[in-house]
């Protein structure tokens, strides 16, 4: 099985991670998963973006972590479709925010006579406080990656 998803991924945090295990998950044990990481040029006009070479070493980390790193690539996209609208994918994992996109390459796929990607969307990952987990709330402060309150001073 061969699944794809794809983001920033700024700040791995626990949402970005249930993301990934989530395609793992659906991967099977001897599947592969594609996570298509945005460029520093797709990402220039964001603030407070790490680099694309920061975020990648980050999603190694967690990919070794975890035992996924031998059953996954992390390749660059410079667009929110990535090799999606050609390459052979079985299943798109996805969440709240970019499950538009993924209808969207089905509809192209389909144009193309391309086999239609299975979407799987995965549950917004909420923090203690009831709100979404997201990398602009932990940057500035709010919350940490797991979604725990910060204190303020």
């Amino acid at each position: 099985m061969k699944v794809c998803l794809g983001g920033t991924f700024n700040i791995l945090h626990y949402g970005h991670k249930n993301l990934i295990n989530k395609a793992f998950e659906v991967a099977g044990p001897k599947g592969y998963v594609f996570i298509g990481l945005t460029t520093d040029d797709f990402v220039k006009n964001k603030v407070n973006i790490k680099s694309y070479l920061e975020r990648k070493i980050a999603l190694q980390i967690y990919l070794k972590e975890k035992g996924y790193f031998n059953h996954s690539e992390i390749k660059p996209i410079s667009d929110k479709f990535g090799p999606t609208l050609d390459e052979e994918f079985d299943t798109i994992v996805v969440s709240r925010e970019t499950v538009k996109n993924a209808k969207e390459i089905n509809l192209i796929r389909g144009k193309k006579g391309k086999k239609l990607l299975k979407i799987i969307q995965i549950p917004m990952v909420f923090a203690k406080d009831g709100l979404p987990i997201s990398s602009t709330r932990i940057h500035n402060k709010e919350i940490d990656k797991n979604g725990n309150i910060l204190k303020k001073d």
